[in-house]
């Protein structure tokens, strides 16, 4: 950032300074005028906010800001300004001119802060290495300003080295940490910091166990949730934070746990807040509960509390996920109407799957072209499932290669663009799907499906039983239970195999599903008559266990739903949710070509 007074302008921009500056010590100007605001540095009328990031670089280099706790205020506005970068160069300049100024300390949060907004890492490592050459590594301020830093500009390795070198570490040091495992998806290790955490002498608050709860609710472990609920109620951390209850309703319905979300829903009114009605909304249409969820939403209105956007993700969810058409599209007219909410892209994409799923093609076409902004993959992916669904393959084309130009390397959009050629009969359409693939460097992540059984999860991947170790116990409960599912009449829908194969081999390939195994395992594992409730997950997205144990023709679906009822166990199905409102046809319910 370089400031320029060689034009005419540049000379009447130089007096301004000089005019501002001779008023009064700069200092003292900043000392008392700097706050969140970086423009209120200057606010002589006619000043634009590019005149002012060039003046803050000329304070600087012209040696006008000598004191330590003038940078920190500079910096601090900078930072927070819409262009971060800006604190950063700031505080490396003034470094540079005054490396043994006092006090200097006082500006690394902002500008450590600054390099995780603007995603400077470089310079972030570069600032870390001044810290652990100076005394401020003892600083647990500056220190849980570098952690932060590490672990939002996406580096938890360091974030976990930093960590584990700080010399004294508070609670706001623990939180930082599990927080940020949490929020990039590495919830084991996150609950192995808890318990770390425990064993340390460290008493968890209210933001702790928020995370540890998100944690446990992504890994579907039901009995370390009912744990972490009684730890919450019988050291009265529920009372000190609001959103407590909420994330509990949330671990709940992830674990599958529907039944305990609601009856902890009903023991926090009349208390309840507008996230714990989100939370619960969400839990039953993640459950396929789409009515229920609707009655929940009117009981909301009743007590005169106001739902914001996030109730109608959920509500919309709910309906979509049930089926719900009129409903769905009557809600997304209230949020609008009544409620003077604007609508997101996530609202827009429940519409659209809600239509499209209905067959509704062209309407929901239609809604994407009056869309306020440009469809994301996911829409496009919407549209492409339903397109196979409803055999329009002109259409689910469109949208595939839409869904393929916004996100190259997401596979979902080549096996299901591959899968609607194969149900066309269309081989050598797939071959080249599959060629482009290869060219890419894009690869499909294997279906997989894990059963929680007397505390450990077994996970299995589609047409992998042989690779384990347990695999004859699996095979034999399978061939047991088809055969017994095909005296009761069961016929395989062999519609679900996307293979160029014979029938007998199709039906091989449904037999060797994830799902059936995990299940075929369970119900091996543990004797009948202790009646035992087995857990069971998938990696696919948002397919609710409504749908899963939904009893149709011929599907995995179909044969799933039979198996529970023969067998007299409860099972738990646990749906691993990446997407915010998609229920795909290309995950491993079907055997892709890919």
């Amino acid at each position: 950032m370089v400031l320029s007074c060689g034009s005419a302008a540049g000379v009447v921009f130089a007096r301004h300074i000089a005019e501002i500056c001779s008023r009064r010590s700069m200092d003292y100007y900043l000392s008392v005028s700097v706050g969140a605001n970086p423009t209120t540095l200057l606010s002589e009328k006619g000043t634009t906010l590019s005149q002012v990031r060039q003046i803050h670089a000329y304070i600087i280099k012209t040696n006008l800001v000598t004191h330590a706790l003038s940078v920190a205020k500079l910096v601090n506005a900078l930072s927070q300004s819409s262009n971060p970068y800006d604190a950063v160069s700031v505080f490396a300049h003034a470094l540079s001119r005054f490396p043994h100024l006092r006090g200097i300390e006082f500006s690394v949060p902002s500008a450590l802060k600054a390099c995780a907004k603007s995603r400077a890492f470089e310079e972030g490592k570069q600032i870390m290495s001044f810290v652990l050459k100076t005394h401020l590594w003892r600083d647990p301020f500056v220190t849980n300003s570098l952690l932060r830093m590490c672990f939002q500009v996406g580096t938890l390795e360091l974030a976990r080295s930093v960590f584990d070198n700080m010399p004294t570490r508070d609670l706001l040091s623990w939180n930082s940490l599990l927080s940020a495992f949490v929020l990039n998806h590495q919830p084991r290790k996150g609950l192995c910091l808890f318990t770390e955490m425990l064993s340390l002498g460290v008493r968890p608050d209210a933001p702790a166990v928020v995370s540890v709860l998100s944690a446990i609710a992504e890994l579907g472990f039901v009995e370390e949730g009912k744990w972490m609920h009684a730890y919450i109620y019988s050291n009265k951390i529920h009372r000190s934070f609001s959103f407590v209850g909420s994330a509990l309703i949330n671990m709940y319905a992830k674990c599958g746990q529907i039944e305990n979300a609601y009856a902890v829903f009903r023991s926090i009114c009349p208390r309840r807040n507008v996230g714990d009605w989100n939370s619960m909304i969400s839990g039953l249409a993640l459950h396929g509960l789409g009515r229920e969820a609707i009655e929940i939403f009117r009981d909301m209105e009743r007590t005169g509390l106001k739902p914001d956007d996030i109730t109608f993700l959920g509500l919309l969810s709910a309906c979509n996920h049930g089926g719900l058409m009129d409903e769905g599209q009557f809600y997304f007219e209230t949020m609008q109407v009544k409620y003077k909410i604007v609508p997101k892209i996530q609202h827009y994409g429940c519409i659209v799957d809600l239509l499209g799923r209905a067959g509704l093609l062209e309407k929901a076409l239609d809604v994407i072209r009056n869309m306020p902004f440009e469809p994301d993959a996911l829409i496009w992916k919407a549209i492409l499932s339903a397109s196979m669904k409803h055999n329009n393959i002109e259409m689910g084309h469109t949208a595939a290669l839409r869904a393929i130009e916004l996100a190259p390397q997401d596979s979902s959009c080549y096996v299901l663009l591959s899968n609607l050629y194969a149900k066309a009969g269309r081989w050598d359409d797939v071959s080249k799907v599959r060629s482009m693939m290869r060219k890419r460097g894009v690869r499909k992540i294997p279906g997989c499906s894990s059963i929680l059984v007397d505390g450990r999860v077994h996970e299995f991947l589609v047409g992998k039983a042989m690779n384990l170790g347990y695999n004859q116990s699996v095979l034999s409960k399978l061939e047991e239970v088809v055969s017994k599912l095909k005296l009761e009449g069961y016929e395989p829908d062999l519609n679900q195999v996307f293979l160029d194969i014979e029938e007998g081999e199709k039906e091989n390939q449904l037999t060797l599903h994830s799902e059936k195994m995990a299940l075929a395992f369970g119900l091996s594992s543990v004797p009948e008559e202790e009646n035992s409730q087995e857990n069971l997950g998938r990696n696919q997205e948002g397919v609710s266990p409504h749908q899963l144990f939904n009893p149709g023709k011929g599907g995995v679906r179909t044969s799933l739903w039979e198996w529970v009822c023969m067998s007299g166990r409860g099972v738990v199905p646990q749906p691993h949710r990446k997407s915010y409102f998609l229920n795909l046809d290309y995950c491993e319910c079907s055997v892709d070509i890919i």
